[in-house]
């Protein structure tokens, strides 16, 4: 009799483990095949918050495409005119484009000694203005975790780049076809006019002063910048990102890049709240033992 009770025991005591354990079991499982998968399809796609990869990000992260399969996209979307529309596809629908370009300069790049100096030390000690809420030209401006929207305004004959992770900030290029005002105020946008060449914007900027970084990864600049930029949307869900870079006070010629941006639809234009006591310490003090606030940051 004892034999059959400790057996009906042992019996009870297992049940009541497995209906405990099982589920915690299985999610865990449920978890890892998850991550599995969204690995596997993040890999190669779309772009996020880092260094591009070939085919113009690291996926992930907000502004990118994330975890999302890989579908055929439709044709370019035109206006009227026949020209692309390089923001929202149709009047109703919204959404923005994904973080591209974390360095514009690579090996070949022709810095001169001073500005290569400069750039290694930039990425050893990583003083971001953008993370001091400092506004940022050239293609810092399109990397930022939650994208950038892009508002086209034909009738006023002028297209608005808000960079969404900035600090309240925009950018206007100018397709009234005026050429740039003489005397210009160095500014962290510069002066941007753009113009048609076939299905390709092209924008001709100017203007800039030296108080920002013009890629993530400080590739340095002077006053005397030259940033020609080329956007072409190539399919519905594809920006394709050209600069040629020409400032004679940092490099000794110009020199070219190009990069992928993502459609993401659906996301809008949200308030973000740029403060400097963000998550960033090492963007904002680099990897110095210490450093001297004395000095007041005013963007």
């Amino acid at each position: 009799m004892s034999h059959r009770v400790i057996v009906v025991c042992s019996a009870v005591v297992l049940a009541l483990a497995t209906v405990l354990v099982a589920p915690s079991f299985l999610k865990a499982q449920g978890q890892q095949g998850q991550r599995g998968q969204q690995g596997q399809q993040v890999q190669g796609q779309g772009v996020g918050q880092g260094l591009p990869n070939a085919q113009g990000g690291r996926g992930g992260g907000r502004g990118g495409r994330g975890n999302q399969p890989d579908v055929p996209s439709k044709p370019t979307p035109r206006w009227p005119d026949g020209h692309p529309r390089i923001g929202a596809p149709t009047p109703e629908e919204r959404g923005i484009w994904g973080a591209c370009c974390g360095s514009l300069s690579n090996a070949t790049t022709p810095y001169q000694p001073w500005a290569k100096a400069l750039y290694d030390y930039r990425r050893n000690n990583e003083f971001e203005p953008h993370t001091r809420c400092k506004p940022s030209g050239g293609a810092r401006q399109f990397v930022t975790p939650y994208g950038t929207e892009i508002v086209e305004l034909p009738d006023l004959q002028k297209i608005f780049i808000f960079d969404i992770g900035g600090p309240h900030t925009f950018r206007t290029i100018y397709m009234d076809g005026k050429p740039h005002p003489r005397d210009l105020v160095p500014s962290y946008y510069g002066d941007s006019r753009g113009h048609w060449e076939g299905d390709s914007l092209v924008v001709d900027n100017t203007g800039f002063n030296e108080g920002f970084w013009m890629d993530r990864a400080g590739s340095p600049h002077t006053e005397k910048l030259h940033y020609i930029e080329k956007f072409t949307r190539t399919d519905y869900n594809t920006l394709k990102y050209e600069v040629t870079v020409d400032d004679p006070g940092a490099y000794t010629g110009t020199w070219s890049n190009s990069f992928q941006m993502r459609w993401q639809a659906g996301p809008e234009l949200f308030e973000y709240v740029c403060q400097d006591n963000n998550f960033a310490p090492v963007l904002l003090i680099g990897n110095e033992s210490s450093i001297d606030r004395s000095s007041v940051i005013i963007p």
